[in-house]
């Protein structure tokens, strides 16, 4: 999957020095994730059904 025109977003919680968080894409379909201190690295690709039950499962 092609990400490199994703907009990536990070929680409005976060600290402004921009360590230890995670930022979010959305693609068709799908979420993706990532580490905000490896932009560059692996991203964790979810379908959006399971990001939702995720998200639901944490709260």
């Amino acid at each position: 999957m092609d990400l490199t025109t994703a907009t990536w977003r990070k929680s409005s919680h976060s600290s402004g020095t921009g360590g230890e968080c995670v930022e979010l894409a959305s693609a068709p379909g799908v979420v993706a994730v990532r580490d905000s201190k490896d932009p560059d690295g692996p991203k964790l690709i979810v379908r959006r059904g399971e990001f939702a039950a995720l998200m639901a499962a944490l709260k």
